[in-house]
């Protein structure tokens, strides 16, 4: 690639923070609401005018994670700040009951306008700071260990912020990989997880739709064997939201022109993720008027982005792994648990891997050490890039385990401060003493 060369620049400083927060999906927003509850001055930088991450600017509609299955017993097993988000989306009418998935597993569905507006209240509440419509474009080092600000390109021009304590909670690593922390990319081979673009519908005739979710895979296998549609993977998600006549459909899967998942940090690829995405959506749309229910369904959103799964994962202190997930590991340091299986999102398909069911408590903890680097002192990584191998992200990236680690993120970065110490020194058993009383489930015992 050409170059072209920048004239050297002053760039002004838009504030100084205890904790800086970059990105405002699941674990950022429990990040920032940890860290301002604890009285710290805390800046949660977001790209879109909303929160919610994947879940709002994807389209997710879909809390993930929140629950386990506990030796055969569905539990919410994700507590603290989630329930304070869920306890605000629920005022608003906007969250659905738990519905069970393939039996196994429970995962919650929610209205994105409701939670937009919640997670606005609850990041109010902690009096911490949003500044939305903000993309951050690099890091300023005050030494080889320490950040001393992060670059943002605004409607304002390029600012920075400084601060003192940052979190790393933008999926793809992107302020940890500009700091020089080391990160991993796929399985190895060049295989990640494959994206998708998620759509809405509405005006879905209820009653005839029924249980409608049962059904659609065997009609689309039908379909496909017959010649009439194709489609891009099976494995598809259709269920309805909170009102019954409005259902989210999830059968998208995105692929470049090698066959492989779409790169969510090559802008090029993310650029062609969008076009082909929506075009997968109108083949989809074809099918879907098949389906009893659904013949006068109009497509009422197409979200911001498409849904990303996976692209850079930090080499933290410990990376967790498939056999913690299928194993329900412990861990001296935890912070919290994930409850989800792995679920990977493979060429034409998604698989599911479970822990044994009934016969295992249905969840592993998460340990501290997989959101802190061995080579940076005033950063943590929460979220879906913290440190896990490929196959355990496909579990921990998820809704509940992102609440997890920004919280656990957002509570350390205190301690680290009030202590004068590093991320990877944070006192774990002064982390987990405040971490339960502000009603974290820690996953010592089976019972929340």
């Amino acid at each position: 690639m050409s170059v072209v060369h920048e004239p050297a620049r002053e760039t002004p400083v838009f504030g100084e923070y205890d904790v800086v927060v970059l990105g405002g999906g699941p674990a950022g927003i429990a990040a920032a609401v940890a860290a301002g509850r604890a009285g710290r001055s805390t800046l949660l930088v977001e790209r879109y005018g909303f929160l919610g991450g994947m879940g709002t600017a994807a389209g997710v509609t879909n809390f993930c994670g929140l629950h386990a299955n506990v030796h055969g017993e569905i539990r919410q097993v994700v507590h603290g700040v989630a329930d304070d988000l869920l306890s605000r989306i629920d005022a608003l009418g906007g969250l659905n009951a738990p519905h069970m998935i393939f039996g196994k597993i429970a995962a919650q569905a929610y209205d994105t306008a409701a939670y937009k507006i919640a997670a606005d209240d609850l990041l109010a509440s902690a009096k911490a700071e949003v500044l939305f419509h903000a993309l951050a474009c690099g890091v300023v080092k005050e030494s080889e260990r320490s950040i001393a600000a992060l670059l943002l390109e605004t409607k304002s021009g390029r600012v920075a912020v400084k601060g003192r304590a940052f979190i790393d909670c933008s999926g793809d690593g992107d302020l940890a990989a500009w700091a020089g922390a080391a990160y991993e990319k796929g399985d190895g081979a060049g295989n990640m997880l494959y994206p998708s673009l998620m759509f809405r519908v509405n005006d879905v005739d209820r009653e005839r739709a029924g249980d409608a979710w049962k059904t659609i895979p065997e009609l689309m296998a039908r379909a496909e064997a017959e010649g009439r549609h194709r489609f891009p993977r099976k494995g598809a998600i259709v269920r309805p939201q909170k009102s019954g006549i409005e259902w989210r459909v999830n059968v998208t899967q995105l692929a470049n022109a090698s066959g492989q998942a779409m790169d969510g940090t090559d802008a090029r690829e993310l650029s062609d993720a969008e076009t082909l995405g929506r075009r997968q959506v109108a083949q989809v749309a074809k099918f879907l008027r098949e389906v009893p229910g659904f013949e006068r369904f109009y497509i009422v959103d197409i979200p911001p982005q498409v849904g990303i799964r996976e692209t850079r994962r930090v080499q933290g202190l410990y990376m967790l792994t498939e056999a913690d997930v299928l194993g329900c590991a412990d861990f001296d340091d935890t912070i919290g648990v994930n409850g989800w299986p792995l679920e990977l999102h493979v060429k034409g398909d998604v698989e599911f891997r479970f822990a044994p069911i009934p016969e295992s408590r249905g969840f592993n903890q998460l340990p501290y050490r997989m959101t802190v680097t061995p080579s940076l002192d005033n950063l943590w990584v929460a979220g879906r890039c913290a440190s896990m191998t490929h196959e355990a992200q496909s579990a921990a990236r998820v809704t509940g385990a992102c609440f997890v680690m920004g919280q656990a993120c957002g509570t350390a970065a205190h301690f680290a401060l009030r202590e004068g110490t590093a991320a990877a020194r944070v006192d774990v058993h002064d982390l987990q003493s405040r971490l339960a009383a502000e009603g974290a489930f820690l996953g010592q015992g089976d019972t929340p």
